[in-house]
């Protein structure tokens, strides 16, 4: 008899194979309905006829689709994304070199995503009525109406242009400044083990305007989500026993937001899924270097490889982090059975 754990991890496991190669065959196919021809792309309007055929040959153009899909499929059990067309580097390396940048601003996006949904949520729940309650109702609505890319804009015109108050949005430090020595990737934690705190100032400067972006046009997904279920757990039997039971309320509080979890948990994963594909905008906006803008300078050009490898990437990160919500379910629901 196999461990609880297993029993959950391995059937998921095994389905990531039959997932990935679904993503991989759609994905191959969808990009070749892209327009432009790369290698027009990468030599320029100029170029020749023969220069275009010979590179459209170099690059595998000319084979048949199904010969470039198992070439590619191939390539890829090798670990071979190929080579970007327009940065000229294997793809891999382009994605890991990037990977950092993204995985930071989602991190702490995310954080301050969790923090301002359940608080808010809360805040409304326990305190009905009152002008936390209304603020939620209006900014409920407001989320999700405006677009990330929209809110960026407005933080840098009054944040940055007008007060004063922001780093400027070009990348992840002044430009003055060089890199922290690699550890994790990411520049505030690099910056904090090394001891440079004017990087680490810097770094967390240009981290302020693209964290708040995602964070507010997505919290607003979790605190309505959050409102709903602990809603109804505050009106539960349990709680009104609690409490003329003479139980402190920031106990009942953490008690009934404990009964709650599962449903979070489902959001809480979907948002971290959602923040990949919206980074894509805010990095642009931001100049921020990561995949997002990666993948936005891939389409532009019509990268074959670099776009391949990019939703590889990001559809692996996202089956990772659905397989983490689904053991943390039975971390605080042990109810939940296979």
């Amino acid at each position: 008899m196999l461990p609880r754990s297993l029993q959950i991890i391995l059937p998921r496991l095994l389905l990531l194979a039959p997932q990935m190669f679904g993503v991989l065959f759609v994905t191959f196919f969808l990009i070749r309905l892209l327009p432009g021809d790369p290698a027009v792309l990468l030599l320029g309007n100029m170029a020749t006829p023969e220069a275009v055929a010979q590179l459209r040959e170099r690059l595998g153009l000319n084979d048949s689709i199904w010969v470039q899909f198992i070439a590619y499929c191939r390539n890829v059990l090798h670990g071979d994304l190929g080579i970007s067309i327009f940065t000229s580097h294997p793809v891999l390396t382009d994605l890991m070199e990037r990977a950092p940048a993204t995985l930071e601003l989602i991190f702490y996006a995310m954080i301050l995503t969790v923090a301002i949904g359940l608080l808010l949520a809360v805040v409304s729940v326990v305190r009905p009525g009152g002008f936390t309650d209304v603020a939620t109702r209006i900014y409920g609505l407001a989320a999700g109406a405006i677009p990330d890319f929209w809110i960026g804009l407005i933080l840098i015109f009054v944040f940055f242009s007008k007060l004063g108050w922001a780093a400027a949005p070009f990348g992840r430090i002044d430009a003055m400044l060089s890199e922290p020595p690699y550890v994790t990737g990411f520049y505030t934690i690099d910056a904090l083990v090394a001891g440079d705190f004017g990087v680490l100032h810097s770094a967390a400067g240009r981290l302020l305007l693209p964290v708040i972006t995602l964070a507010v046009v997505n919290a607003g997904a979790l605190m309505k989500m959050t409102q709903s279920v602990f809603g109804k757990v505050w009106a539960s039997p349990f709680v009104r026993h609690a409490r003329a039971s003479g139980v402190p309320e920031r106990v009942i509080i953490r008690a009934a937001l404990r009964n709650s979890l599962p449903p979070i948990i489902t959001i809480v994963g979907f948002l971290v899924g959602f923040l990949l594909g919206a980074a894509v905008l805010v990095e642009t906006i931001f100049s921020w270097g990561g995949l997002g803008q990666y993948a936005v300078q891939a389409v532009m050009n019509s990268d074959y490889p670099a776009l391949q490898g990019f939703i590889l990437v990001a559809a692996a990160f996202i089956l990772v982090v659905y397989l983490i919500v689904d053991i943390l379910y039975e971390l605080v629901d042990p109810r939940i059975r296979v």
